[in-house]
């Protein structure tokens, strides 16, 4: 029997977004029961808001196959782990001025929404512990994608001085349990890439330490024949942007360019943004696009979802999990 909050929605949620919020759930639910397979991907600043308090459990329970993620998410969910008490939260942040938000910078803050990471306690304490794990690869002649050098960092335990939540609530700590596959398409659009590119400039590092966006294609087009069989993947876009276009395109990649014919198209569809419908944009794209680009099948499942990830995201998890 479901739990509270799944009765909750089932209850309340009957029309409109709320509505949809419900297909939504239930569509991952029976893909799952139906033996498929699921990608999250992950735009936006969702490690940031904390995502991982839900995120990981999903994890956990085998309820996720593979992430795609920012190079932002993928370093703020563990910068969230070691400096979570040096965070600072400013409600008003609609009314800051920007003296206001230059003095943020003054004293080493970066704001996202709300929320302000605190520099020298998140940035500069994953980045002495990176350079370290780049250059003990580079010097055994080793080369390792992005998300490797952080599970590699994780797993060597040299964080856990510093933690400062449960790291059952850390998205990060459980894919790398799990050695969970992710792809970070445009992973040098983030501080640690640009750390790492900082490192190349300055000739302490070779660039190609660490393994490019194409080679995550690469792997990508290796990995999804490999586990689409059954029911196939399915794919629960959080925003819009790199982290949701990069990986869906392997698809039409592999049947147009590689001439693989006899790939399947995603088994399912679910995309929350709070990008209005609007002409051009990736975000604002309604599914039914995608068939055009050979990415999803006239009969794939599909839900779209208008409103904030922080609100829907959890809920829809909750859901799967039976809370």
């Amino acid at each position: 029997m479901k739990g509270p909050i799944s009765q909750f929605i089932e209850k309340n949620y009957l029309h409109f977004n709320a509505a949809a919020l419900v297909d939504a759930a239930k569509g991952y639910e029976e893909h799952l029961l139906d033996n498929g397979k699921m990608m999250v991907t992950l735009a936006g600043a969702m490690s940031t808001a904390e995502m991982g308090k839900s995120l990981a459990e999903m994890i956990r329970q085998d309820k996720i196959h593979i992430i795609s993620c920012t190079g932002a998410n993928l370093e703020e969910d563990i910068m969230n782990l070691v400096a979570h008490n040096s965070y600072k939260r400013i409600p008003n942040y609609r009314d800051l001025t920007p003296q206001e938000e230059w003095d943020l910078l003054e004293n080493h803050y970066n704001r996202v929404t709300d929320t302000c990471i605190p520099e020298e306690e998140a940035f500069r304490r994953l980045q002495q512990h990176l350079i370290d794990i780049w250059k003990k690869a580079e010097s055994e002649g080793k080369r390792y994608f992005p998300h490797e050098f952080m599970y590699q960092m994780i797993n060597s335990g040299v964080l856990e001085q510093y933690y400062e939540i449960d790291p059952k609530d850390s998205w990060m700590v459980a894919a790398a349990e799990k050695n969970l596959p992710i792809v970070v398409p445009g992973w040098e659009d983030s501080t640690m890439g640009n750390i790492f590119a900082s490192y190349c400039i300055k000739g302490e590092l070779q660039v190609s330490t660490t393994k490019s966006g194409i080679e995550y294609m690469m792997w990508l087009a290796d990995w999804y024949p490999k586990n689409s069989g059954g029911k196939g993947l399915g794919f629960f876009q959080i925003g819009g942007g790199i982290a949701g276009d990069f990986p869906i395109c392997v698809v039409p990649m592999l049947y147009q360019d590689m001439e693989m014919t006899d790939i399947p198209f995603w088994s399912y569809f679910c995309q929350i943004s709070d990008s209005t419908t609007s002409y051009g944009s990736y975000s604002g794209a309604v599914p039914n696009e995608k068939i055009t680009w050979g990415k999803l099948d006239i009969n794939t499942p599909k839900f779209i979802v208008e409103s904030d990830a922080t609100i829907v995201a959890p809920l829809i998890f909750a859901y799967i999990l039976g809370n």
